[in-house]
C-alpha cells in the first residue's frame, strides 16, 4: 500500500512538474521582450543597444550649466565615439545652443518641420527628440545619428494581421508544450517501467528457484526491491533448512530402520530356535529366549509409540488429559524411578525444592515422559560420575532446572538439539534412541504452555530450563 500510493505521489509530482514548467516556458516566452530590454540596459551604454535605449540613456551624461545644456566626459567621448550631434531648441523652436552639430543644419524649426524631420525627411541623420528642463527653462532637443549606424522605417500594420501572428504564436506555444510533455512523459514512462521490468525478472529468477537473487535497493521501487530481496534472502534460508532436515530424515530413516530390524532378526531367530522340534530345550532356556523376544518387541514398540506421537503432537492431534497435581512429587518420583534401575543406581541425582506442594493442571503421563526423558538424558549422555540437579520452585512461575556437570554440548548440536531426526555426536552405541526424545518433550512442554531452554558448553556441562 506504501508503495502504490508512493508511485501514485511520483505520478502527480511528475504532471504538477510538466504543468508548472510549461507555464514557466509561456509567461517567459511572452515577456521575454521585456526580459530582454530590462537585461539589456548596461551602465555604458553602445549603438548596440537599441536606437531609442541608447538615447533615452543618454540623458545621464547630460547635465544643466548655470542654464546650458552640458555633456559629462564620457558623454562627449561617447558623442564623438557615435558620430552623433545635439541640437537644443527652446520652445518657439529657436536654436539656444548645440554640441558636435554639422553645418547646414537649420537653426530654426516650425511645428510642421519638426515631426516632418522627425518622422519622414530623408537625411544623413536619424532625428530624436528629448525634453530637459533647465534653469533657464523648458528646452526640446535634437539628438542625431548617422544614417550608416542606424535607420528609421515607418511601418503600417493592419489589426487582422496582428491577429493572425498572434493566432500562430499561440499555435506555436501550444506546439512547444506538448513536444515538452511528451518529453517529460516518456522520461517519466521509462522511469516507471524500466524498474518494473528488472521487477517483473526478478520474480521470475524467485520462481524458477533461484534464491541468490540480490538487487540494488532504489528508486520509486525501493520498498519492494528491499522485500524481495527479504524474500529470496527468507527462501535461501529455507531451502538450507529444508535441504538439512531432508539430509536428517534420511539418516534418521536409516538408523530407525537398523534399531528396527535388529530387534526383529532377535525375535526371529530365538523364534526359530524355539520353534525347532528337533531340540528339546530345558525350561530356563525357554525363559531367557522368552525374556529376550518380550525385551526386543518391547523396544519396537516404544520406538513406533515415539513415531505416533511424536506425528500426534506435531499435528495437534493429541487432546491433553488435565488434572491437579503437584509437580514436586511428581519430579521427586521420576527421580526415584531412575535410581531404582539397576543400571543407574550409583549415579548422583540430588533433587530440591523451596517448596513441599506445587500444584498445577497438566497432563500427568505426558509431562511426566517429557521430564523423564530430560533427567534420563542427563544420565545416559554422560560418565558415571556424573552429578545431576534437579530442582523445583516457584516465585512468580514454575521453575524447572535439570543441570549436570557432564560432557556438554557442542554448538553444531545445540542448535538443532529440538529438531526431529536428530541424534547428537555425543550419542554413545549404548543409547541411540530415535531421535525424537527431545523434540517430543519440547513439544509437550509447548502444549502446556511452557517454555524450555538448554544453556550448554562443551565440556563444561548442561542445564535445561523449563517454565510453566
Amino acid at each position: 500500500m506504501k508503495t502504490k500510493w508512493k508511485i501514485t505521489g511520483n505520478f502527480v509530482a511528475t504532471i504538477v512538474m510538466v504543468v508548472i514548467l510549461v507555464v514557466i516556458i509561456n509567461i517567459l516566452t511572452i515577456l521575454g521582450v521585456y526580459t530582454f530590454k530590462m537585461t539589456s540596459q548596461k551602465s555604458t551604454i553602445t549603438l548596440k543597444d537599441s536606437p531609442e535605449t541608447f538615447v533615452r540613456s543618454f540623458e545621464n551624461y547630460m547635465y544643466d550649466n548655470d542654464g546650458v545644456l552640458a555633456l559629462s566626459k564620457e558623454g562627449n567621448e561617447l558623442l564623438e565615439k557615435s558620430g552623433a550631434w545635439i541640437q537644443v531648441l527652446n520652445d518657439y523652436g529657436e536654436e539656444v545652443g548645440n554640441i558636435n552639430m554639422p553645418n547646414g543644419v537649420p537653426k530654426k524649426y516650425t511645428p510642421f518641420d519638426m515631426v516632418n524631420n522627425y518622422k519622414y525627411e530623408e537625411r544623413p541623420y536619424v532625428n530624436f527628440m528629448l525634453e530637459k528642463t533647465l534653469s533657464s527653462g523648458h528646452v526640446n532637443i535634437i539628438f542625431a545619428l548617422p544614417t550608416d549606424k542606424v535607420d528609421r522605417i515607418t511601418v503600417n500594420f493592419s489589426m487582422y494581421t496582428v491577429l493572425d501572428q498572434i493566432k500562430i504564436i499561440i499555435i506555436v506555444t501550444l506546439i512547444i508544450d506538448a513536444i515538452i510533455a511528451l518529453i517529460f512523459g516518456y522520461l517519466f514512462s521509462r522511469k516507471l517501467t524500466k524498474p518494473m521490468s528488472k521487477l517483473i525478472n526478478n520474480i521470475d529468477i524467485l520462481s524458477n528457484g533461484n534464491y541468490t537473487l540480490c538487487t540494488e535497493e532504489k528508486g520509486i521501487y525501493k520498498d519492494v526491491f528491499q522485500n524481495i530481496n527479504e524474500l529470496s534472502s527468507v527462501l535461501r534460508e529455507n531451502e538450507i533448512q529444508r535441504k538439512e532436515l531432508d539430509s536428517m530424515r534420511e539418516e534418521w530413516l536409516a538408523n530407525i530402520t537398523h534399531d528396527i530390524k535388529t530387534p526383529l532378526a532377535s525375535i526371529q531367530g530365538y523364534a526359530e530356535i524355539i520353534s525347532d522340534k528337533d531340540y528339546e530345550f530345558s525350561k530356563e532356556e525357554i525363559q531367557d529366549y522368552t525374556e529376550i523376544i518380550y525385551s526386543k518387541s518391547k523396544y519396537i514398540k516404544e520406538l513406533v509409540d515415539e513415531l505416533n506421537l511424536s506425528t500426534r503432537l506435531k499435528n495437534n492431534a493429541l487432546t491433553l488429559n488435565k488434572q491437579n497435581i503437584n509437580l514436586v512429587s511428581l519430579l521427586r518420583n521420576i527421580v526415584i524411578d531412575i535410581l531404582n534401575d539397576s543400571r543407574y543406581e550409583n549415579r548422583n541425582i540430588e533433587f530440591n525444592s523451596n517448596i513441599d506442594i506445587i500444584e498445577k493442571e497438566v497432563d500427568v503421563m505426558l509431562l511426566k515422559r517429557a521430564l523423564t526423558n530430560l533427567i534420563f538424558n542427563a544420565v545416559v549422555h554422560n560418565k558415571e560420575d556424573v552429578s545431576i540437579n534437579v530442582e523445583i520452585k516457584k516465585v512468580d512461575k514454575i521453575t524447572i532446572s535439570i543441570k549436570d556437570n557432564g560432557n556438554g554440548i557442542s554448538t553444531e548440536d545445540l542448535k538443532h538439539i529440538f529438531d526431529r531426526y536428530y541424534r547428537g555426536t555425543n550419542t554413545g552405541e549404548s543409547h541411540k534412541g530415535s531421535g525424537l526424545g527431545m523434540a517430543i518433550s519440547k513439544e509437550i512442554i509447548n502444549n502446556h504452555d511452557g517454555e524450555i531452554k538448554v544453556n550448554s558448553k562443551l565440556g563444561n556441562g548442561t542445564e535445561i530450563i523449563i517454565t510453566l
